[in-house]
Parts: structure tokens; C-alpha cells; sequence
């Protein structure tokens, strides 16, 4: 049985919902980000206690069919972004609709529908994140991180990052920098 969970994004998710399943007796398969498959049909007393645990640590249980396809549309989003070694080589809308099965049109109008943001503007925030991360690791420069992250050049960048922070990439890793060495003299 499958069930899909929202805001699981990180290895420490993953770990905090298979210790939930383990107390309420569930053996999993698969603990994926967003979802999970246990062996068991889980009964609604299960169901219930499940949601409420995982409630308490900022987890959601989905049960709705569009919000478990919105969370899937996320969940490929942010393990193409965050934790892919490369890119796609296709087009994000082909790749979202390849990993899903679904046609490109009917997940992006849904999801625009549900989220009032694009998919393309979801992908952009989320690839903007990954800059600010990369930047300050320090070990990549902006002409390097502007290939990784498959832009067209290092302008085209820049001015996404400028437009979604506000602020341009050097001066927030300026900035981000003075901060550290202001609390390294604390």
C-alpha cells in the first residue's frame, strides 16, 4: 500500500516517518520523499494515528488525489534540483511529465490551479535556492554554477537571481560571508 505524505523533503524526514511507521507496527518497503509503500493495508485507527504523529512534526498525511499529484509534481521538482547529480538534458516539462505519466498540460494547470504559481516558476525558485547553496559552499564559481544548473549564460542568472532575491549574486555571497565573519568574532 502507498501512501504520500507532504513537506517530506530531506533525508531527515525520510528517517522521522520510518520511525513513526515502526511504532505503530508498519513495515515499509519504500521510504521515498513523499512517499512511502508498507507491506500492511493500514486500518483506519493506523490511518489516524499516523496523521496526528506525523502532524506533530510538520507532516501531512495527503488522502486527496490532486494534493497527492501536486506533491508528487514537487517531489520529482526538488530531486531534480536539489539531489540529481546533473540536470535533465530534456526539457523540464518533459522530464516532469516522463517521471509522472502524465501529460505536461494537465499537471501544469492543475498545479497552477492549486499552488497559484506556475511549475516553471516553482522550478526557478527552487533553482535559485540551489544557487544561494552553492555559492556558499564557495567551491564553484558563478560561471560554473550557471552550466550545472543548465542557464543559458551567466547574465541570464544573475538577473533570475537579482529578480527573485533582489539582491545580485555576488553581493549576497558578499554579504553572506560578512555575516559569517561577524559571527566568527562572537
Amino acid at each position: 500500500m502507498k501512501l504520500y505524505i507532504k513537506y517530506m523533503v530531506s533525508l531527515r524526514c525520510k528517517m522521522m516517518v520510518k520511525e513513526e511507521l515502526t511504532k505503530l507496527g508498519l513495515h515499509f518497503v519504500v521510504v521515498d520523499l513523499g512517499m512511502v509503500e508498507i507491506m500492511e493495508n493500514i486500518n483506519q485507527e493506523q490511518h489516524d494515528q499516523l496523521k496526528i504523529n506525523l502532524l506533530q512534526s510538520g507532516l501531512e498525511l495527503l488522502d486527496d488525489k490532486r494534493a497527492i499529484l501536486i506533491d508528487k509534481i514537487k517531489n520529482v521538482i526538488i530531486q531534480m534540483i536539489h539531489y540529481a547529480e546533473d540536470l535533465p538534458t530534456t526539457n523540464y516539462s518533459e522530464y516532469i511529465s516522463e517521471q509522472l505519466q502524465y501529460d505536461y498540460t494537465y499537471l501544469s494547470n492543475i498545479f497552477s490551479e492549486v499552488k497559484g504559481i506556475t511549475i516553471q516558476q516553482f522550478i526557478i525558485n527552487h533553482k535559485i535556492e540551489k544557487v544561494k547553496e552553492l555559492l556558499l559552499y564557495d567551491e564553484l564559481n558563478l560561471t560554473e554554477i550557471s552550466y550545472k544548473l543548465h542557464y543559458s549564460s551567466v547574465a541570464h542568472l544573475s538577473n533570475q537571481f537579482k529578480k527573485i532575491t533582489g539582491l545580485s549574486p555576488s553581493f549576497y555571497k558578499r554579504l553572506k560571508q560578512k555575516r559569517k565573519g561577524n559571527l566568527e568574532n562572537i
